[in-house]
């Protein structure tokens, strides 16, 4: 039996892919020409070079697959061109689920994102929050809600789609980095003054893989899972950053409105340069309001375990420092436990 992994370059896509090789499974990845394979470059694996938007290659990674992980996709906070964003999310998604139509694939777990459900609620969001399209804060976020739509349309439709929705991810091999990553190296790098009043809900990278697993053996078609495990603010994240490595966290909160300020300065000189800004204004506004989340179904229903986010938070330190993503200077300041 082959499964397609699509995304397998990136931070969960690599230990979805790893994961299923450890467990003896056949595993066909698809990756752009243009892509890295660092994360995945011990594996034994079956390469097929395409890209969601070239429908040819699309056809030639689905021949003789039973099973698809569609993980790939354009997760970015700010581009030159939004377009794009689109063309992979939107487009790229639509591409695939015709494809594995025309090939009679026999599931499709398809990765969307807490951010399609994390709205303001007087509740805590869960699967089955209906979020709006107008709720969703910049292109990304839009994106994603778009084609998560066409994924449930195309289980309607009798495709046998299952969705997975992971939270915010963290751990070794984000190579990169996200935009998550990016705040946790900030911090590392000492490059962060201040923070601001947000929050989103954490999970392990790897013990987010392990639950797309799950959502595969388990879950139920044109049914969504939150893939998740504890909710934390920014600051409550810095804190326990700082109790890992022994480096002081910021104590300064900054005012959104300061902090938007700011990123609109940056994104207007970054787009007079060409260069992705530090502070992107979309990541500004999407922190306005905590994206915590009710990630309770897919563990009483799944058997999802996640672990404690402190670990997962210290084997992402580890692999950062390991791999060069620390300043010489302030790694010999980080004091790990043995």
């Amino acid at each position: 039996m082959t499964t397609l992994v699509t995304g397998a370059a990136g931070f969960l896509g690599s230990h979805v892919a790893r994961q299923l090789v450890a467990r003896g499974e056949t595993v066909r990845v698809l990756v752009r020409a243009s892509s890295s394979n660092r994360a995945i470059s011990d594996l034994p694996l079956e390469y097929v070079t395409g890209d969601l938007r070239d429908l040819a290659s699309l056809d030639r990674a689905m021949a003789g697959v039973v099973r698809v992980y569609h993980v790939a996709a354009d997760y970015r906070l700010w581009a030159k061109k939004t377009q794009d964003i689109y063309d992979s999310n939107v487009g790229g998604t639509k591409n695939l689920l015709a494809a594995a139509k025309r090939a009679g694939v026999e599931q499709l777990i398809y990765t969307s994102t807490v951010a399609t459900i994390a709205v303001d609620r007087p509740e805590l969001p869960n699967e089955f929050t209906d979020a709006k399209l107008e709720e969703m804060v910049g292109h990304y976020k839009r994106s994603k809600w778009m084609a998560e739509r066409e994924a449930l349309q195309a289980a309607k439709e009798g495709l046998p789609v299952i969705v997975a929705m992971p939270t915010t991810p963290v751990g070794p091999w984000d190579w990169k980095p996200t935009p998550t990553g990016k705040i946790i190296l900030d911090f590392l790098n000492g490059k962060m003054p201040g923070y601001v009043e947000t929050g989103l809900n954490f999970v392990g990278v790897e013990e987010c893989a392990a639950g797309h697993l799950l959502v595969a053996e388990r879950g139920k078609v044109g049914e969504r899972y939150l893939l998740g495990a504890e909710n934390l603010t920014l600051k409550a994240l810095l804190d326990l950053l700082a109790t890992i490595t022994g480096l002081r966290a910021p104590g300064m909160k900054i005012p959104h409105g300061v902090a938007l300020g700011v990123a609109y300065l940056e994104s207007a000189f970054s787009r007079l340069v060409g260069k992705e800004p530090q502070i992107p204004v979309e990541g500004v506004k999407i922190a306005k309001h905590k994206m915590f989340v009710d990630a309770s179904r897919a563990q009483r229903e799944l058997g999802f375990k996640p672990g404690p986010v402190v670990a997962a938070l210290e084997r992402g330190v580890r692999w950062y420092r390991e791999n060069g993503y620390v300043t010489a200077r302030r790694s010999r300041k980080i004091k790990l436990a043995a």
